[in-house]
């Protein structure tokens, strides 16, 4: 069992600051996220486009912001457990005993909800046969890209994440890339070069196409696709990757008897925490009145939140408000050297 002064749920950018502010005040925090990935929405979603309303920041990306809110984590050690759903919490005494579908267990006073507008998973192919090939033959995402080097890769979807995967592995192997509609969703400049390694033989393109079979023995070895038209075409394939978006849902949040208002949470705006002694929730997943569902208003929610953790993780002491730019305490746990 883990035991930790505050357990984060997500690793978007309002979990990644969050953080931050627990261990600037000096507490202990894990953070669980269901990706396989830091970042949450702006690395699933739109790692590439660009972000307007941070503080200070006139432009970023979603990767940008990420890997900034990461450096800023630096000073600290904060072990994430990705890939890892939390299935379970239940009150034990003064704490929380938390449960992940990975049979990670932790116990905190303070769990700390910050999980978007709750986990993501992908949205998968309607073809029933496709489950049991699925992490052998077909994918939702690449965890590992020379696993596909030099084989038959059948990509579906038209947005960037498509788009972006048949660019990549089209150096090495040979990529089919079916979309049910002609337009694109991606980039414009990532189309154009879609449209190019098409011309050039190197992308075979299939628009107005869905697949309807798969085919093979333990291994993928071809899929059906088949066009508005109803005409059938069979295409050798090692693998498939589909790429059609996230689903967004509460999951087991659903039943921690926390009070739901339409898939947000209700919080006070004294501290964000739910009506469950303990429990908070902060970012896009919170709802309280005048919410506001930018990315500033989940740093502000994340370090009031963190400051309420104090008092339930260090029952004996009293919170005492530094500035960072004046106190050596906070500068010594940032590692920067005091004047």
């Amino acid at each position: 069992m883990i035991k930790t002064d505050a357990l984060i749920i997500g690793a978007g950018p309002t979990g990644l600051f969050t953080a931050h502010q627990l261990k600037l005040i000096g507490l202990d925090c894990h953070i669980v996220d269901n990706l396989d990935k830091i970042g949450g929405q702006c690395i699933e979603l739109y790692p590439d486009k660009p972000i307007y309303d941070i503080p200070a920041v006139p432009e970023c990306t979603g990767e940008e912001l990420t890997n900034n809110l990461l450096n800023q984590l630096k000073p600290f050690k904060i072990e994430f457990h990705l890939n890892e759903r939390v299935d379970d919490v239940k009150k034990e005494n003064e704490n929380w005993i938390v449960k992940t579908n990975n049979n990670s267990i932790f116990s905190t006073p303070n769990v700390i909800i910050a999980g978007g507008v709750g986990s993501f998973e992908p949205r998968k192919f309607p073809v029933k046969e496709c489950e049991k090939f699925e992490n052998k033959s077909i994918f939702y995402s690449v965890k590992d890209k020379n696993l596909f080097n030099g084989k038959n890769i059948s990509i579906f979807g038209g947005g960037d994440s498509a788009l972006d995967w048949a660019v990549e592995f089209a150096r090495n192997s040979k990529v089919n890339l079916i979309h049910r509609r002609d337009d694109f969703r991606g980039a414009q400049a990532t189309v154009d070069k879609v449209y190019s390694l098409v011309k050039d033989g190197k992308i075979d393109l299939y628009t107005k196409y869905q697949m309807v079979s798969v085919k093979g023995n333990g291994k993928l070895d071809s899929i059906d696709i088949k066009n508005d038209d109803g005409e059938v075409k069979n295409i050798k394939s090692d693998f498939a990757l589909g790429f059609f978006g996230l689903i967004m849902q509460l999951g087991p949040i659903a039943n921690w008897g926390l009070n739901i208002n339409k898939k947000t949470i209700d919080v006070d705006t004294e501290k964000f925490e739910t009506n469950q002694k303990g429990i908070y929730a902060v970012g896009d997943i919170c709802n309280y009145p005048g919410k506001l569902k930018l990315i500033l208003s989940g740093f502000h929610e994340g370090a009031l939140a963190a400051r309420a953790c104090f008092k339930l993780a260090r029952p004996n002491e009293k919170y005492r408000f530094e500035f960072t730019t004046s106190s050596k305490t906070i500068k010594d746990r940032l590692g920067v050297k005091s004047d």
